[in-house]
């Protein structure tokens, strides 16, 4: 694991209290202050805009975001540090010094060219490690770049650093045996979400301008809404999951997380579209428009009409009062807001169709198994067959947290065994499906809104409460996009979430950018300010 030294982060929590503090000097040192405000003030059109005109390269950008990792990553100061990245890139400076180069000969791919990334640790890299965040796959490598991460790189963004996850992206902590505990730039003493925590914090916190998480139930929206983020959940078979570790084909995707809804429509632009080693990508074709920036209209409530699903209301005073403000805040922009009655046959549709624990071990082991992947031979023979990784072996091996390695047995056998139980699952998703189609056609809604989370993230150590909503997107394989909706009164972010029909993501991204134009609620956590 490529960790800093103790000795280095010692040394950094004192330069991070003067570089606070001090008035930057005149020359380079004057330079090098505006590009680490850019970094954390400027989102991907800002940073694309400043490469264009030749006021800051790539490689300034990637030693910036790398000297925030250094900067806070550890303890400083009073802080125990945000403990997002799993692995630094270091190739990040020479890619970045290539993209620059093509810029100068006039080439730039588009509008990720040269922008710095971070993506999560279950996604396959071909030149790094793939742990999900797991000490018994610390070795483990595949043999090419997952699909989205090969066109992200295609589209010329530069990985900065593979993100921490709560381990096999089985909780919403984000705790591994390898990467640790991450911790909420808003407040260190709490949980970033999960499962893709570190994507989420890392982006609050300024280590990279967009990321990329998995989800599946809320594991991207989740932190999203913790880290005052914009998340997509896209729509099950609009991106590829080629290559992304998985816990369950039916309930997995793998989605976007940034500053900013147009920052997300570019990376879906990116990353959206079939990919024949995602047979479910079939879906995307013809459904895949030209630019999703397209959406992003400042009236596109205006006649819309969206229902709010009040029986994921009321759990939380605080959650709830600020999402009755972003319907408020939605209405005034244009939209009809709509009540909707409790909805008691959807829920338990819903609610009776997880599938995680009957497919994970299935789904892994055949993950596990691609052609070209790289593995210790010792954790191969823990259990048979000895030439290949297993669930069955990791979960021998014991390196894993015990929290997970709990869940880990659960699903150890579930794959091979009875099915009736499973397939009845499966019947109550597609009941589910059906359900939430008929909510929307019936009351003429573009969207249903809702709390992402129901409560604002809790002290480390102390319960998490996840969030059954989660569900209703991932067990439907509808689109959810979640979007900042203000702040509790101890600091902390919310978020609203938005779901629409399948493929309805140029919808939700109008609607989404709209509100977000009118109430920008968006600010950065104190405790990661610019190295000034």
């Amino acid at each position: 694991m490529a960790r800093r030294s103790l000795g280095r982060a010692a040394a950094l929590a004192v330069s991070v209290v003067a570089l606070v503090t001090s008035t930057p000097p005149a020359g380079s040192a004057a330079v090098e202050d505006r590009v680490a405000r850019w970094v954390v003030d400027e989102d991907v059109d800002g940073l694309g805009e400043l490469l264009a005109t030749g006021r800051v390269t790539s490689v300034e950008l990637v030693k910036a975001y790398r000297a925030r990792i250094d900067a806070y990553e550890q303890a400083y100061a009073d802080q125990p540090g945000i403990n997002a990245v799993i692995r630094e890139d270091p190739r990040a400076i020479a890619v970045a010094a290539r993209l620059d180069a093509e810029r100068r000969h006039g080439h730039v791919r588009g509008p990720l060219h040269g922008i710095p990334v971070l993506i999560k640790d279950n996604y396959d890299t071909a030149d790094l490690p793939t742990t999900s965040g797991s000490l018994a796959l610390r070795h483990w490598r595949s043999a090419d770049d997952a699909e989205q991460v090969a066109r992200l790189r295609d589209a010329g963004a530069i990985i900065v650093a593979k993100t921490n996850l709560h381990e096999f992206a089985s909780g919403i902590e984000t705790i591994s045996s390898l990467g640790g505990q991450t911790r909420n730039p808003y407040d260190q003493t709490r949980y970033p979400g999960g499962s893709s925590g570190g994507t989420g914090a890392g982006l609050a916190a300024a280590f990279g301008v967009v990321g990329l998480g998995s989800d599946s139930c809320g594991s991207v929206r989740d932190p999203a809404a913790h880290n005052s983020l914009v998340g997509l959940r896209p729509s099950l078979g609009l991106s590829s999951r080629d290559g992304i570790a998985p816990i369950s084909d039916t309930q997995d995707v793998g989605g976007p997380m940034a500053k900013s809804v147009r920052a997300v429509a570019l990376v879906l632009d990116a990353t959206a579209g079939y990919d024949p080693d995602d047979p479910s990508t079939a879906a995307s074709i013809g459904r895949v428009p030209p630019t999703y920036t397209a959406a992003l209209d400042d009236t596109a409530l205006v006649g819309a009409r969206i229902g709010v699903l009040t029986d994921y209301m009321g759990a939380s005073e605080q959650t709830s009062a600020l999402i009755r403000a972003a319907v408020n805040d939605m209405a005034a922009q244009g939209a009809t807001a709509v009540d909707l009655p409790a909805q008691p046959a959807l829920l338990a549709a819903v609610n009776g169709s997880w599938v995680i624990n009957d497919e994970h071990e299935r789904d892994l082991n055949r993950y596990l198994s691609a052609p070209g992947s790289r593995f210790p031979p010792s954790l191969a023979r823990l259990e048979p067959p000895v030439d290949r990784v297993t669930l069955a072996d990791i979960v021998t091996s014991g390196q894993v947290t015990p929290t997970v390695l709990d869940r880990l047995k659960v699903r150890l056998g579930r794959s091979t065994g009875p099915q009736d139980a499973y397939h009845e699952r499966l019947a109550r998703r597609a009941e589910a499906q059906r359900l939430l189609g008929k909510l929307m056609a019936d009351h003429d809604l573009d969207a249903l809104v809702y709390p992402t989370v129901p409560r604002q993230a809790a002290p480390i150590r102390q319960p998490q409460v996840g969030s059954g909503a989660c569900a209703l997107a991932a067990n439907t394989g509808f689109p959810a996009l979640t979007v900042p909706a203000g702040f509790t009164p101890d600091g902390m972010p919310v978020g609203v979430e938005l779901l629409g029909a399948p493929f309805s993501e140029p919808t939700l991204l109008g609607l989404a950018f709209d509100y977000e134009q009118a109430t920008h609620h968006r600010r950065p956590p104190a405790s990661t300010p610019p190295l000034t």
